[in-house]
């Protein structure tokens, strides 16, 4: 076989994941990879509980994504509008899936006002528990 062509196959299923990822994000998309915290909640929280996940925001307004958490037992999480250091209300509940994970419902959408919050570094995502139900673990979403 010949070597490009060797080459070229190797790449189609980079190439198919980069298609799909492009079909799947819309135009101007940002992803923002998380990492929640106590010590960002409001006011802080001292917990061993921890949490990762990637939210997009679409330049059509549109929210995806999800957080998974360790070390707690999440009763509900949610994404708030509010900045840094201070706390909001509920903009967007995410959905539970197993005993860990939150998940952005599919179709959930950003008002205008919201997504002026949002570029402008004032929208952020929770945890709650029983033992803090206002929050045990936070980030900033910051595109």
């Amino acid at each position: 076989m010949h070597t490009l062509t060797r080459i070229r196959r190797s790449m189609l299923p980079a190439l198919a994941a980069g298609a799909a990822f492009a079909l799947l994000a819309p135009a101007g998309a940002q992803e923002m990879k998380l990492t929640l915290k106590g010590s960002d909640e409001v006011p802080a929280v001292t917990t061993s509980a921890a949490g990762s996940g990637t939210i997009t925001v679409g330049s059509d307004k549109s929210v995806s994504g999800s957080v998974t958490t360790t070390g707690v037992a999440g009763t509900m999480a949610h994404i708030h509008e509010g900045a840094a250091g201070a706390n909001g209300p509920v903009i967007i509940p995410l959905t539970k899936e197993g005993s860990d994970k939150w998940v952005v419902p599919s179709g959930s959408k950003l008002t205008d006002a919201q997504y002026e919050s949002f570029k402008a570094g004032k929208l952020y995502v929770n945890v709650h528990s029983a033992a803090h139900p206002g929050g045990e673990v936070r980030a900033q979403l910051k595109p």
